[in-house]
C-alpha cells in the first residue's frame, strides 16, 4: 500500500511548525533556550519570542513539509522492491 506524499508532507509540516511556533514562545521562560538557539542557527531569525517563533512555525512547516513529502517518496520506491 502506497502513502501519500502531500497527506504525509502536510501532517509533518503541521507538527513540526507547532513544535517549533510553541518552543519558541515557551523559551521566554528559559525553558528549551538551548533548543531554540540550535535550531536558530539554522533557521535565520527563528529565536525566543513572539516574532521569532512565528519564523521558527512557517520555517518548521516548511522543512516538514519537504521533509516528510521526500521521505514518503522514498519509502514508496523502496516499498515497490
Amino acid at each position: 500500500m502506497a502513502l501519500k506524499p502531500k497527506a504525509f508532507g502536510l501532517a509533518g509540516g503541521v507538527l513540526w511548525g507547532i513544535t517549533c511556533l510553541l518552543m519558541g514562545l515557551i523559551s521566554g521562560t528559559g525553558y528549551g533556550l538551548g533548543l531554540v538557539h540550535g535550531i536558530g542557527s539554522i533557521y535565520i531569525g527563528y529565536g525566543p519570542g513572539i516574532l521569532g517563533a512565528i519564523l521558527g512555525a512557517v520555517y518548521g512547516f516548511l522543512d516538514g513539509f519537504v521533509g516528510g513529502y521526500i521521505f514518503v517518496l522514498l519509502y514508496n520506491l523502496l516499498e515497490k522492491k
